[in-house]
């Protein structure tokens, strides 16, 4: 029987929020994995704290809460717990690429078996409107309402130098190719990078700038670490420069998982081991 992939929990996201994009295309995604045979109770969800993190309480699959900034350590617990599971992490540019920016780089380096989506609308948006890393220089907000004085982070130049083996751009205006990433980062075996220009129809609605900006990759082999840095370069966060969507790089490498070889639990010995810590702590 096919799961109903929506849950009946209250949407509170903005009207024209990307989030809508994302949960409806990773919601497809999951579809076609489940009509290819795929049990969804084989696959974990796990978010951070924000406007994106909503999407653990409008998908109806295993889930967890992360703290701010945390969900990449927790993600990669599971794996190493039980590495049969497909787990998927879906994370914020506020949530992942500050406080939790130590978290990000390490999963990259180690390349564990993970997929990681991130919301990149460029603000904090649950908060209304501060800047994040990867706000331009001079963006006005709560926390900087003459402008910020930081230039933005480069996230894609940053995952290629810490070694991640997937990297790719999406955005929610361009539905086809953001599933064909997410389900390309899902069937990847390794560290699957994905940033996705997530419009934030709110505090900082950058769809003109996009629209007139972005342009999917042709000529492009993913294979080369020097054209994947090469693209990644050309737009800095920052700059009126065209912005490349698609896949920028993908290798193969053993990952963290496959090196890190602990024994999988059987239900029976788990709830055995559960019932002995109990015991002690009675």
């Amino acid at each position: 029987m096919t799961r109903t992939l929506v849950t009946d929990a209250g949407n509170t996201w903005c009207p024209g929020c990307g989030n809508f994009t994302l949960q409806h295309t990773l919601k497809t995604v999951l579809a076609d994995m489940e009509a290819a045979g795929k049990s969804l109770d084989d696959i974990v969800l796990v978010a951070g704290i924000g406007c994106h993190a909503k999407i653990a309480d409008y998908t109806n699959i295993n889930s967890f809460y992360a703290l701010h900034g945390r969900a990449i350590p927790v993600a990669t617990g599971i794996k190493l717990a039980n590495p049969r599971l497909t787990v998927i992490c879906c994370v914020g540019d506020g949530d992942t690429y500050a406080e939790g920016l130590d978290h990000l780089i390490f999963a990259a380096k180690r390349n564990i078996d993970i997929t990681l989506i991130v919301h990149d609308n460029r603000v904090y948006g649950l908060t209304t409107g501060q800047y994040t890393p990867t706000s331009p220089l001079g963006f006005h907000g709560k926390s900087t309402p003459q402008g910020t004085n930081e230039y933005p982070i480069n996230p894609m130049e940053l995952m290629l130098a810490s070694g991640a083996t997937y990297v790719a751009r999406g955005y929610t205006k361009k539905m086809a190719l953001l599933q064909q990433l997410i389900a390309g980062g899902i069937a990847h075996k390794g560290f699957a990078f994905i940033d996705v220009l997530q419009i934030c129809a709110t505090f900082f609605n950058q769809t003109a700038q996009y629209n007139q900006q972005e342009y999917e990759l042709a000529e492009h082999d993913p294979t080369s670490f020097n054209a994947a840095c090469a693209k990644a370069r050309e737009w800095d966060y920052n700059s009126d420069a065209p912005i490349a969507l698609g896949l920028l790089y993908k290798r193969e490498r053993q990952t963290f998982d496959e090196r890190f070889s602990v024994p999988v639990m059987t239900q029976e010995v788990r709830e055995q081991s559960i019932r002995e810590v109990l015991e002690q702590h009675r």
